[in-house]
C-alpha cells in the first residue's frame, strides 16, 4: 500500500446506547487512536540496560467534533448515565479497526468565539485485542 493522507475516512461509526451503529464521520473534526501494550520491567541488578516483557494490549480513542443534535449528540448524550459498551468502527484505505469501547466522558465546549464542540474519550471494554484488518 502506498502512503496516504488522513483524508477520506470511509467509516467512523459508534453505537448509541440502544445499540444502533451510527456513522458520525461528518461530525468528527479530529481523532486519536491508541493501541498500547503494557510492559513489565524485569531488569536484574546485573544489567546496565532495561529488560522488559510485553503484557496486555489496550485500545483508546479520543474523538473531537462539532455539535450535531441529530447525529453525534444522539450517540453520546447518555454517556454519563448509561453503562453501555459501544462498538466503534474506523476505516481508512481498506484498513478497518473495530473495538468494543466504554466512553468515559462527553465534554461539550462553547468557546468565546461561538464554536460549540465536543470531546469523547473511549477505552477498551471487552478484553479483545484491537487488530487492524
Amino acid at each position: 500500500m502506498a502512503k496516504i493522507s488522513g483524508l477520506g475516512w470511509t467509516t467512523l461509526s459508534v453505537d448509541t446506547s440502544a445499540p444502533s451503529l451510527t456513522d458520525i464521520k461528518n461530525d468528527v473534526t479530529n481523532l486519536t487512536i491508541g493501541i498500547p501494550r503494557g510492559v513489565q520491567d524485569i531488569t536484574g541488578i546485573d544489567k546496565s540496560a532495561f529488560e522488559r516483557l510485553l503484557l496486555l494490549s489496550d485500545g483508546t480513542v479520543q474523538l473531537n467534533g462539532v455539535f450535531n443534535a441529530a447525529k453525534s449528540h444522539t450517540v453520546f448524550k447518555d454517556v454519563s448515565t448509561s453503562d453501555v459498551v459501544r462498538t466503534t468502527s474506523l476505516a481508512i484505505a481498506s484498513q478497518t479497526l473495530s473495538m468494543e469501547m466504554l466512553y468515559t466522558d462527553y465534554q461539550l465546549t462553547r468557546a468565546n468565539s461561538g464554536e460549540f464542540t465536543w470531546q469523547a474519550p473511549g477505552v477498551l471494554a471487552d478484553g479483545t485485542q484491537p487488530t487492524w484488518s
